[in-house]
């Protein structure tokens, strides 16, 4: 997948073969929010547009913007996996929180 990032917002970008344009989605966000460019330069611009816009929007909205992770994370799993979750974490010197971060982060950038 290829991605942008942007005052920590990340969208991800696409080839339209149709139009002959790149086209971006931002993720992880309620909103849509969507841009689009004939090159990687004019991408790059409507994808800093959209987030400034968007970060404006709020502004005078008087409206705290929606970021794309809080940081805290719930996971509802079968017990058993929460028990094998407690051992490997254990078993490696870690909190289940330091380990399920560090698993969770490499499967996201693996």
């Amino acid at each position: 997948m290829n991605t942008m990032n942007h005052k920590g917002y990340t969208a991800r970008i696409e080839f339209d073969e149709r139009d002959n344009i790149f086209v971006g989605r931002v993720l992880g966000l309620r909103a849509m929010i969507s841009f689009h460019g004939e090159t990687v330069a004019e991408l790059h611009a409507a994808f800093e547009a959209a987030i400034d816009d968007f970060l404006l929007d709020c502004k005078e909205q008087g409206l705290a913007p929606e970021r794309p992770a809080s940081g805290k994370l719930m996971l509802r799993v079968p017990s058993e996996v929460h028990g094998a979750a407690l051992v490997a974490a254990q078993a490696s010197g870690k909190s289940l929180n330091q380990w399920a971060t560090e698993v969770l982060q490499t499967a996201a950038h693996g």
